[in-house]
């Protein structure tokens, strides 16, 4: 299984515990290393690092990591970084062919969410989104900064930031087949180069499924608050 992950921006809220927010140590371990060695446990060990911003620092150190771990690591460079995070998704496309994870640097969850999510599998051409449907008081979530997701039935209507309704939260991990490329092809024509205009795209098509978490944890380590959540999360065993 290969898995895709995000690491090109610049994180700037967290720029006071280092200038490169995918290699901030959690614990002595840079967040990045901690988001692949959680899809380890699900069997992933084929990645695709989509890097921007200070991306030699942090070819240098997965380079290191993959020579001591049991995994391949590609880097895939975005030089159009400050763009919207579709243009560095669309990145992948000349190296995946095949369904593949797709997560980003930043966001730590517990492993039972890829491990449950694989086994439940995608169909040919369609995309699924792990979701949180905890949206009352959720105390990881940055009310004003997550992706908010409208779905019915298992299908996505609506995703993003300021989307008027919404009944779950956008947890950053997907599970894809190529299909979704074509879709950030179609969003970025019409002028939209997120992530989630992509999505959008594919749920007009009802090809884009949610994935509900449960009770598991996960959270987006963003800033100097979340950070510290974190610790207690995922530092507490």
């Amino acid at each position: 299984m290969k898995c895709m992950i995000i690491a090109a921006g610049i994180g700037s809220r967290l720029a006071a515990r280092g200038d490169s927010k995918p290699l901030v140590k959690l614990g002595g371990i840079p967040l990045i290393e901690r988001v692949i060695l959680t899809f380890m446990k699900a069997n992933v060990s084929e990645f695709h690092i989509v890097t921007g911003y200070n991306g030699d620092k942090i070819r240098e150190r997965l380079t290191i990591f993959a020579q001591n771990h049991p995994v391949t690591i590609e880097f895939i460079h975005n030089d159009l970084w400050k763009e919207p995070n579709g243009i560095s998704v669309l990145r992948g496309r000349e190296y995946l062919h095949e369904p593949f994870f797709l997560s980003m640097s930043d966001h730590l969850f517990d492993a039972g969410i890829p491990r449950d999510f694989l086994s439940e599998g995608i169909d040919d051409g369609e995309i699924k989104l792990a979701v949180d449907k905890r949206i009352k008081n959720n105390p990881l979530v940055d009310l004003e900064d997550v992706t908010k997701v409208l779905e019915e039935n298992g299908q996505i209507r609506d995703i993003g930031k300021t989307i008027p309704q919404y009944n779950a939260f956008d947890t950053g991990i997907f599970l894809c087949t190529p299909a979704l490329f074509h879709s950030l092809e179609e969003s970025i024509a019409g002028g939209d180069a997120s992530l989630s205009g992509g999505i959008r795209k594919m749920a007009g098509k009802q090809k884009a499924r949610v994935f509900d978490i449960g009770n598991r944890p996960w959270i987006d380590v963003d800033d100097d608050a979340a950070f510290e959540k974190a610790e207690k999360i995922f530092l507490q065993n």
